[in-house]
């Protein structure tokens, strides 16, 4: 999966399993690239994450519902009712989008 922004492609990895959904993008010290995918999740943690992150949280239509941008280690999001899916981007990702929007996630 793909996520375009402007003239730029970020590579979005699905998280399915208990294992890969903890370590996500923690203890990470290279600079993230790439987006995270969280399906059927509504709350998140950054606990002992070493960088920033953009999260989006979205309905199962990919409308945008809350979106957390620039978000330090250590910054937990409860449950939203509403929301369906999870989205962790590189920095950067959120100023492109506001609330309401659409992402247009490609298949490839």
């Amino acid at each position: 999966m793909f996520l375009k922004v402007g003239k730029k492609k970020i590579k979005i990895k699905t998280l399915n399993t208990f294992l890969e959904r903890i370590k996500s993008f923690r203890f990470q010290l290279e600079p993230i690239t790439t987006g995270l995918y969280f399906p059927k999740k509504k709350g998140i943690n950054t606990y002992f994450f070493c960088q920033r992150v953009d999260i989006i949280l979205t309905d199962e239509n990919n409308k945008i519902l809350y979106l957390y941008p620039s978000c330090k280690s250590e910054k937990i999001i409860f449950h939203k009712r509403k929301a369906k899916q999870i989205y962790l981007f590189p920095i950067g990702v959120s100023k492109v989008y506001k609330v309401g929007d659409t992402l247009k996630i490609e298949e490839n």
